[in-house]
């Protein structure tokens, strides 16, 4: 059954792969990094433009690693979670420091940058470098627990699913049945309406011989997705677009921009203690630099 799975996945994979840039020949690794960490969280088609610009903005970490702070935070615009930015900002730093400006190819490697996980780690060994390793993210892990085990769990991926993963993977075309897999998850195998009837897996789901059980009260209470308007990280959100669109701004527009007193303090002493924003010596907030 693996060695028919292993040739499925990869066949529908070469018909019906979506044309992403990064994928195209002759990306470098320093930019299916930039994708891989842009596109946590984040839809595709918003980080497609913004991935263009760093790229040509910033086309190695060497590049990268000399931009202010604030300038790097200006370009990460509303892709949210700016701290992923600055999270980039030093892992450039520390792969021309370290690695004479060249991202390193091996997983533990990969794994020693600031704002590296797992995930990220993997991806980049396997997707640009070829290496044959289990990359394991949410629609990886969806398409295993229900073609293989018949259910599907939310959360993040255990060491012990990366080693299940792991089984699967082929000698030959490991990375193509990796990227295949994840794939699979994000155009057929979805959370909320998979398309069965397209999916070359479907003979031999074992979800689908179970008569596709839907997920616990519980699980989709872990699945539901936290609303945005109106919560802290809207406050944040709005308060980084101010701090980006000028040099310098005072108490006072903060206040007026967002009008909750108490949620407003949460925000900008949060974007403070992240290193997000700064406070100058006359009372007004800046994008760190």
């Amino acid at each position: 059954m693996v060695t028919t799975l292993q040739h499925d996945v990869i066949a529908w994979y070469r018909t019906h792969a979506r044309d992403l840039p990064w994928r195209a020949p002759g990306t470098t690794a320093w930019e299916v990094l930039l994708s891989e960490v842009m596109s946590q969280q984040t839809p595709v088609a918003r980080v497609e433009p913004i991935w263009e610009q760093w790229r040509e903005r910033w086309p190695t970490p060497a590049d990268f690693a000399r931009a202010g702070r604030d300038e790097v935070l200006r370009a990460w615009g509303r892709l949210g979670y700016p701290r992923r930015a600055l999270r980039l900002h030093e892992c450039a730093a520390e792969i021309t420091r370290r690695f004479h400006g060249q991202v390193p190819d091996e997983v533990e490697d990969l794994l020693s940058l600031p704002g590296i996980g797992e995930y990220t780690a993997r991806a980049v060994a396997c997707f640009h470098y070829g290496r044959n390793v289990p990359v394991v993210d949410t629609n990886v892990r969806r398409v295993y627990r229900r073609a293989i085990e018949g259910r599907y769990l939310a959360g993040t991926a255990s060491k012990k699913e990366l080693a299940q993963v792991g089984a699967l993977l082929p000698e030959q075309d490991g990375p193509t049945f990796s990227v295949g897999l994840m794939e699979l998850g994000a155009l057929v195998c979805t959370a909320s309406s998979p398309s069965c009837t397209i999916c070359p897996l479907q003979a031999r789901c074992a979800w689908v011989a179970a008569g596709s059980p839907q997920p616990s009260a519980e699980e989709k209470k872990r699945r539901r997705v936290q609303k945005y308007t109106g919560t802290d990280r809207h406050a944040r959100g709005t308060i980084m677009a101010l701090l980006r669109g000028s040099e310098s701004v005072t108490q006072a527009q903060i206040d007026v921009a967002w009008p909750d007193a108490a949620q407003r303090s949460r925000a900008l002493f949060g974007l403070l203690d992240d290193g997000l924003a700064e406070q100058l010596d006359d009372g007004t907030f800046r994008l760190p630099r």
